[in-house]
């Protein structure tokens, strides 16, 4: 990610309903989000688990001021008939966005853990260094949330229930599994107060990637 910005979704997904929201996704909403003014690119990851159907989307914003500017709250206030039908669906969603406080390493990870913090490390570069310098940790990303841009009332906001808040993201990228445990280990001896209070630290896969700047919408 090159953008200042971020926005980071999670949702759980009931089986009967995931081809639909699988095109849903990489065939309709991933595009209308990334020809939004502002937005970079979108990237789609999976839940690496047997019982659930667990999706974490992280969009890449040029600002934080995104969140809140005209182009993204008309596209929020005018949700598609698809997404009319998928949205009231997806179970345990949260939502939050801001600005990338820290950032380290090159390219980007097929396996990533996707934090959410209610505590930011003292120092994210520092925090962020540290972990990419394990073995098998393509990057890391550490963001803050902005409660006021990501809470701004909206058409789409209304058709879901308790989206929550949480005050940060903590995204390790890596090679592989291992690594990306080894990487969380050191992260909860540096800063065991930011993972004491962190959610649930899951393992997920690449699915789906869009990139505006690639990409050819015409």
């Amino acid at each position: 990610m090159r953008g200042a910005g971020f926005l980071a979704i999670w949702s759980d997904v009931e089986t009967s309903d995931l081809v639909d929201y699988r095109h849903w996704l990489t065939r309709e909403h991933t595009t209308e989000r990334v020809t939004t003014k502002g937005f970079l690119a979108s990237r789609v990851f999976r839940a690496v688990r047997d019982d659930i159907n667990r999706f974490f989307i992280l969009y890449e914003l040029e600002t934080p001021e995104v969140l809140d500017g005209e182009a993204y709250l008309a596209r929020l206030n005018a949700p598609t008939a698809w997404s009319q039908r998928i949205m009231p669906k997806l179970g345990n969603f949260r939502r939050g966005g801001g600005i990338m406080r820290a950032r380290a390493g090159h390219g980007e990870g097929a396996t990533i853990m996707a934090l959410r913090i209610e505590q930011l490390p003292v120092d994210p570069q520092g925090l962020a260094e540290a972990l990419v310098a394990c073995d098998g940790v393509a990057a890391v990303q550490i963001g803050a949330t902005d409660e006021a841009r990501t809470s701004v009332p909206s058409t789409e906001k209304g058709m879901r229930k308790n989206e929550g808040f949480f005050a940060g993201l903590l995204l390790i990228e890596a090679l592989d599994t291992a690594s990306l445990q080894a990487a969380l280990r050191k992260a909860a001896e540096i800063v065991p107060d930011v993972l004491d209070r962190a959610s649930e630290p899951e393992v997920y896969q690449s699915m789906f990637s869009l990139d505006a700047r690639l990409a050819d919408f015409s």
